[in-house]
């Protein structure tokens, strides 16, 4: 689990305009902490995996945003598609006044080093989710969901990130034709239902 603190999230807030412009690194870090009238030489004791723990420090506050959101609106008494589409809609509102941060963030995760760092912030967002979304499950399908949700997801964030503009409608376009897409599987899947 990603270390909290009311420091951390602050110096994080901070930190996304200056991300968007400057990229996540010890330079923007520092700045960060000195906008909010922090030393800027803490930069490495709140954040000791550096930049790439500052990032993962952001998707956990997003993560956590989205689920209490979800929460207020009542998601988890939704039937479960619209459930899923309601927590990638937030999550995407969640991000989109900071789609250059974020832009800047994928960029850093997808350097090979920081493999782990990229896979352990997929799969706690899809596990988010699904939380946020009201799954109660503990057997197989608990991983099977999280896999196919953090698949639909990032084809999803990649679609929208391929330009500039922050509005989401046409991604949620594209994720309804993956659900849909999903559904017709699903259909296929099951005994008794023939293929058409």
């Amino acid at each position: 689990m990603t270390e909290r603190s009311p420091e951390r999230e602050a110096a994080i807030r901070a930190l996304l305009p200056l991300a968007a412009r400057q990229g996540w690194n010890w330079g923007s870090l520092r700045a960060a902490l000195a906008a909010i009238g922090e030393a800027p030489a803490v930069a490495e004791s709140l954040f000791p995996r550096g930049p790439v723990g500052a990032v993962e420090a952001w998707i956990d506050l997003i993560n956590r945003d989205m689920t209490e959101a979800a929460a207020e609106e009542g998601v988890p008494g939704l039937r479960v598609p619209d459930r899923i589409r309601r927590v990638v809609e937030l999550r995407l509102l969640a991000v989109a006044p900071h789609k250059a941060a974020l832009r800047r963030a994928l960029s850093l995760l997808s350097l090979p080093w920081n493999l782990p760092a990229a896979l352990r912030t997929s799969a706690s967002t899809a596990n988010a989710m699904w939380y946020a979304a009201g799954d109660t499950s503990a057997d197989f399908s608990w991983y099977t969901r999280r896999a196919t949700l953090a698949g639909i997801y990032g084809a999803t964030l990649a679609f929208w990130m391929r330009n500039d503009d922050p509005e989401i409608g046409e991604a949620m376009a594209f994720l309804d034709r993956r659900l849909a897409e999903l559904a017709r599987i699903g259909k296929r899947r099951r005994p008794g239902v023939q293929a058409g």
